[in-house]
């Protein structure tokens, strides 16, 4: 009978324990996904933000990797053009809602 308790008392607390959910894995990434500029010329200058390149004082550009990750983002924020997300809601910067992002026609010209 004292066997049969332990064994009972072994069975419920391990269900317990694994019957927990585990936090860390269902913690979803809620970090703000900002954009790499990179310098045409030189691929190793790389920065956060848009801005020149120090060595050769060209205009940076998004890398061709965050251009891809660009196209599936679908909302940025209007004041924080580099603060993208796959959902609605908002900027983790200045809090405005976040706006469904215009396709580009390949037609249309841009300024460079």
């Amino acid at each position: 009978m004292k066997r049969l308790m332990i064994i009972i008392v072994v069975l419920i607390s391990s269900t317990t324990i694994f019957a927990q959910k585990n936090k860390q894995f269902d913690r979803k990434e809620k970090t703000p996904v900002q954009a790499i500029y990179t310098c045409p010329m030189h691929p190793e200058v790389y920065s956060l933000a848009a801005g020149k390149c120090p060595i050769c004082s060209r205009t940076l550009v998004l890398s061709g990797k965050e251009q891809m990750k660009m196209e599936v983002m679908k909302y940025s924020c209007p004041m924080h053009p580099d603060m993208v997300s796959d959902k609605a809601g908002k900027c983790p910067v200045c809090g405005m809602t976040m706006e469904e992002r215009k396709k580009k026609s390949p037609n249309s010209k841009t300024k460079s």
